[in-house]
């Protein structure tokens, strides 16, 4: 049996529910388990945080299936919690794109999203896309190489953000829908957009959170999912940054406002009393 069935029922259950669910971001194993404490019903892993936090490399198509698929891997093993992830997009080919779906699904990983952008991501420079016909393939592989039919497959295109184009965003996320997609992602689209193509799409909406929106802004646009794909990275990004400029400038941990006080809170949720606990169950050897 799939020990991570339930998780999938669970989230193609929160998809089902019409209501809207926030996907913070996370950039380890440490980052989604404080996200899962705090009470969000699913977590998210893109290649944004996974080149940041593994190789401190921005985002631009350096990553591949496995620099993904591990870094899902440890998430999904760390937290109980529906894990989606980011499957740039494929990988491979279609005739090979099977591969792709059955790592992410041992990985545990609840969902993945296939991308039709080619070229250029989080860069000034001229942007491409795959043509639409051959990304629809895609996402027909990957729909009939997944083995839980709960294991959903989310079609992302990046036509509004990279042509800026609503209705080629229509036409290839519909596209994608009818080759069997469970969800589609339309990218940098702000509530106001989203509402006025949102009758056009014919599958559950997910988006990315618009700076100057709320939740309820992306909910009320009909938005079933919002990542916040960027979240824990960014807030890590902050903390240290400031801590460690902090101690160059007074070469005192103490002066680093909470550090200390942290330790014992940490070490209690990252697990030492628990391993105390088995060594005196179990003993020492």
């Amino acid at each position: 049996m799939d020990p991570f069935g339930a998780r999938r029922l669970q989230l193609r259950n929160l998809l089902d529910s019409g209501t809207t669910t926030p996907a913070l971001g996370a950039s380890d194993a440490l980052s989604a388990r404080l996200i899962e404490a705090a009470g969000f019903p699913c977590v998210y892993i893109g290649s944004y945080a996974t080149a940041a936090s593994r190789f401190g490399l921005p985002d631009t198509g350096l990553l591949s299936l496995p620099d993904m698929v591990e870094q899902a891997r440890t998430i999904a093993d760390a937290v109980g919690i529906p894990v989606i992830a980011d499957a740039e997009g494929g990988f491979n080919d279609a005739a090979n794109l099977w591969r792709t779906v059955r790592d992410f699904e041992r990985a545990g990983v609840c969902a993945i999203h296939i991308e039709d952008h080619a070229f250029g991501k989080h860069a000034d420079v001229p942007q491409r896309l795959h043509a639409k016909e051959a990304v629809a393939n895609r996402i027909r592989a990957a729909v009939d190489a997944r083995t839980d039919p709960n294991f959903l497959i989310i079609a992302r295109s990046d036509a509004a953000w990279a042509l800026g184009d609503l209705d080629q965003t229509i036409s290839r996320l519909n596209a994608y829908a009818e080759a069997g997609a469970d969800m589609v992602f339309p990218t940098m689209l702000p509530p106001p957009k989203l509402k006025e193509i949102r009758a056009s799409l014919s599958r559950p909406v997910m988006v990315v959170d618009t700076p100057g929106y709320a939740l309820a802004d992306e909910a009320a646009a009909g938005a079933a999912i919002v990542l916040y794909y960027g979240f824990s990275l960014l807030a890590q990004y902050r903390a240290v940054r400031d801590a460690a400029e902090r101690f160059r400038q007074t070469e005192n941990a103490d002066a680093i406002d909470g550090l200390r006080a942290e330790a014992a809170k940490f070490e209690d949720f990252i697990g030492y009393a628990a391993f105390a606990e088995r060594s005196r169950k179990y003993g020492p050897h």
